[in-house]
């Protein structure tokens, strides 16, 4: 039996949340479904282990935007870090650039979010929505195109519920089942590097700072968390290279992070899981 919605979003992460949130409590009609359930709310990091490997830089326009959808607010204390400066140089060279907060007159230049904190968020607060029903899990097995219906997509979910809509929203990924279905063309190429993701301790504090270090293989960001020793790294390498780091050991990985950092913020006390994300560009021919 099919339910009629005025819009019907797929992909419950920061992006389909986010527009939920957004629509919610108006007079549209909305479903949103996401293959995975909820979270339970998060504690206070304590250790480098309890920390999201994938966080975001929030700007102020970002905060802004959360604010105004009542989900700021609900991000615990403990899990936005505050940045106050940047400072950026050339590990083969002497080119150097920074910024300061205080240059601008400003309290800080943004915050240091673990993604799956913000998408938590986010979710919570569409829950309280009377306008948004989320199926979750749940995960779309067909779509069909009703050229000639009012609501033109039909959405047949692993479920056996059938959504019906006049407005598909794919907010579903890198891998894009609805993009797929839609057959967009899409200019894509791979930057033969990963992104090597882990949070680490640090024997100085990270002054609030976000530290990059560009060298001939790639980027190295420290990326500060709310404890003021723990940073969330973000080691741009070719994949050989991120292979190799994601086999040492604790130590020897640490060792290698230091020297690549170049004892900017002293030794590396210790380190958490690590993981590597093959970078990739994809966008749509035609928009």
């Amino acid at each position: 039996m099919n339910q009629q919605f005025d819009m019907v979003i797929i992909g419950g992460g920061m992006v389909g949340t986010s527009l939920a949130c957004a629509l919610a409590n108006s007079s549209l009609k909305i479903a949103l479904v996401e293959t995975q359930l909820p979270t339970a709310p998060f504690d206070a990091p304590t250790t480098e282990s309890d920390v999201d490997m994938r966080v975001s830089a929030l700007n102020r326009a970002s905060e802004n935007f959360l604010k105004q959808v009542g989900v700021w607010q609900d991000i615990p204390l403990a899990r936005k870090s505050a940045y106050e400066k940047m400072r950026i140089w050339d590990g083969v060279g002497t080119g150097h650039i920074q910024f300061d907060a205080e240059e601008l007159a400003e309290e800080y230049l943004g915050h240091i979010v673990e993604n799956r904190v913000t998408a938590q968020a986010l979710m919570h607060k569409l829950q309280q929505a009377n306008n948004v029903q989320l199926f979750a899990p749940a995960s779309v097995e067909k779509i069909e195109h009703l050229e000639y219906s009012d609501n033109r997509y039909a959405l047949h979910l692993d479920s056996g519920q059938t959504l019906a809509t006049p407005l598909l929203i794919a907010a579903d990924g890198a891998r894009s089942f609805v993009r797929q279905w839609a057959e967009f063309e899409m200019r894509e190429w791979d930057y033969q590097h990963h992104g090597l993701v882990c949070t680490v301790q640090t024997e100085s504090e990270h002054e609030h700072c976000c530290w990059q270090r560009f060298t001939e293989t790639g980027v190295l960001a420290f990326l500060p968390l709310s404890n003021k020793k723990l940073c969330s790294i973000v080691w741009s390498c070719p994949e050989s290279q991120a292979q190799t780091l994601l086999s040492l050991d604790d130590a020897g990985f640490n060792l290698a992070l230091e020297k690549a950092f170049e004892g900017k913020l002293g030794k590396i006390v210790a380190s958490g899981p690590r993981a590597a994300i093959p970078l990739r560009q994809r966008h749509a021919k035609n928009m």
